[in-house]
């Protein structure tokens, strides 16, 4: 359920996976239950947020997506160490993406958090006729490193919101395990906003000064 107005816990989570395995389709999916077939490439990085309610703590959930083409890679690590919990991603029907998750996972090794949530994501399982991952060597793979795991269809939703609030509900659980819920409030940035999801034009402007400079 989706709520406004103040939050109990800010939940931060991290977007990774390989470059059109669908991280920005699941976060528009998860945020704004929408789907855009022709959604563009993510540059550098950006973010949205939602508020929901989890046994009776309210939850800010800041997801943050990551580019995942290699000339970015670069910039990520910055976003590791302020990740309570990463959302790692693959796409069903790419067999190369699936291969590629032991380099998230040692990325993350190297510069997140000791202990952070890992949460594993097949994703595009609409597009199962096309399949070259089972769902077998996904629940293997995540089982190997302790990760839940989940099969996704950002195009439908199925399990989108089961796999973002099953690792907000491991963070609460991690982090805040000794704070009772409602005991502070955090306002609002900004009363106006009566949205419970909002994304981060301000960072892809400074994202975009920035390369500018680079060039």
């Amino acid at each position: 359920m989706a709520v406004t107005g103040d939050y109990d816990h800010l939940v931060k989570l991290l977007l990774l996976g390989d470059s059109a395995v669908g991280k920005s389709s699941l976060l528009m999916r998860f945020c704004e239950s929408k789907f855009d077939a022709n959604f563009v490439l993510t540059i550098g990085v950006d973010f949205k947020w939602k508020q929901v309610e989890r046994e009776n703590r309210k939850l800010k959930i800041q997801v943050w997506d990551t580019a995942g083409q290699e000339r970015f890679r670069t910039i990520t690590p910055a976003y590791y160490r302020a990740a309570m919990g990463v959302v790692i991603c693959y796409d069903i029907t790419d067999k190369a993406s699936f291969e590629h998750i032991d380099y998230w996972l040692q990325q993350l090794e190297q510069h997140g958090d000791e202990g952070v949530q890992r949460v594993l994501v097949g994703n595009k399982s609409d597009l199962s006729e096309n399949r070259k991952v089972t769902r077998e060597e996904g629940e293997k793979l995540a089982a190997q490193y302790s990760m839940k795991f989940f099969e996704t269809s950002a195009k439908t939703g199925q399990e989108v919101d089961e796999a973002f609030l099953s690792i907000a509900d491991e963070v609460v659980k991690q982090r805040y395990s000794d704070v009772q819920p409602n005991t502070f409030q955090v306002k609002k940035a900004n009363q106006k906003k009566k949205q419970s999801c909002q994304s981060g034009p301000w960072l892809r402007r400074a994202w975009h000064g920035l390369r500018h400079r680079l060039a």
